[in-house]
């Protein structure tokens, strides 16, 4: 298998991408805070750039856990985002990403959100899913998101289930 081959195992370390963004007046309500709109674009773009260097694929968003905005952010402040692959299912891979605001003015840094989101490798049509090689994690912490995620897509599929047996 060649270094280019979509199949070939990957370690999460390959996917691991972040990214950095100022918050500017049009990013934010009339209180000067973030919306939260906006963020989950980023979360949602930030997990791609990481399903895209895994799968070396065009990905497509198939699912987003729920989100929690835990501290709020301001205009001007720097929001970084990290993600990586956690487990990959075939077609799908289970992508985490963790947002922090830092204020260079005060010096400080906070957790603002995590996110989980699931995405499927596509054609160039994106009409086709195809397979995705394996994650191989190798940390501690890579270990334990690679178990968790298994516990997420059970839970997401058991909702789902549950869902479509719901009366129309």
């Amino acid at each position: 298998m060649s270094d280019h081959d979509p199949k070939r195992p990957r370690p999460v370390a390959d996917s691991k991408s972040e990214m950095t963004e100022i918050v500017l007046p049009n990013d934010a309500n009339p209180l000067n805070a973030l919306v939260g709109g906006r963020l989950m674009h980023w979360i949602d773009l930030a997990a791609a750039m990481a399903a895209h260097r895994h799968s070396r694929h065009y990905v497509v968003t198939a699912s987003v856990d729920h989100l929690d905005f835990l501290v709020p952010v301001r205009v001007g402040d720097i929001v970084i985002l990290r993600s990586s692959v956690n487990r990959v299912f075939n077609t799908s891979m289970e992508v985490g990403v963790k947002v922090w605001v830092e204020n260079y003015h005060t010096e400080t840094n906070h957790h603002v959100s995590s996110a989980y989101l699931t995405f499927v490798a596509v054609d160039g049509t994106g009409g086709r899913c195809l397979s995705v090689g394996p994650v191989i994690p190798e940390t501690e912490e890579e270990k334990r998101r690679y178990e968790d995620a298994l516990r997420r897509r059970e839970l997401r599929r058991s909702e789902l289930a549950r869902r479509k047996s719901l009366p129309k």
